[in-house]
């Protein structure tokens, strides 16, 4: 079978917004304490997509992935506690560290494209049903 050349078309302004809104909204919630299992998906979703696929673009953007990587070590923990103790919270101490991740997320998108994206958050959606 033919492996399809994807179109690398750059990411938009719509697009942009979408992971965004998604970030924020979530981040809004757990300042409000009204974080859940939701919230804390799209945000976590938003971010390893953005993060992974910067990765593979080898991107030259100054400490980007380490503070996405930041960003995910306390999601991993906001996620661990929520699992043992059904408590979805980030505590006020991380989330300058959360609010620095979606920062850097929102700025480094633009270097992406679709295809890229899409591609990254269908191979971490397998990834984490094999883990299943």
């Amino acid at each position: 079978m033919k492996k399809r050349n994807l179109l690398r078309v750059p990411v938009t302004q719509g697009l942009k917004d979408l992971y965004a809104m998604d970030m924020h909204t979530a981040y809004q919630a757990a300042c409000l304490g009204r974080f859940n299992v939701d919230a804390f998906g799209r945000l976590a979703a938003a971010i390893s997509v953005v993060r992974t696929a910067l990765v593979q673009h080898e991107t030259k953007i100054q400490n980007a992935v380490e503070l996405l990587d930041a960003t995910i070590d306390v999601l991993q923990q906001v996620r661990k506690k929520g699992d043992e103790m059904n408590i979805w919270e980030i505590v006020d101490a991380d989330r300058i560290i959360v609010l620095d991740g979606i920062h850097a997320a929102e700025q480094c998108i633009g270097t992406l494209d679709v295809a890229l994206l899409a591609q990254t958050a269908e191979q971490l959606l397998q990834d984490m049903g094999a883990e299943s």
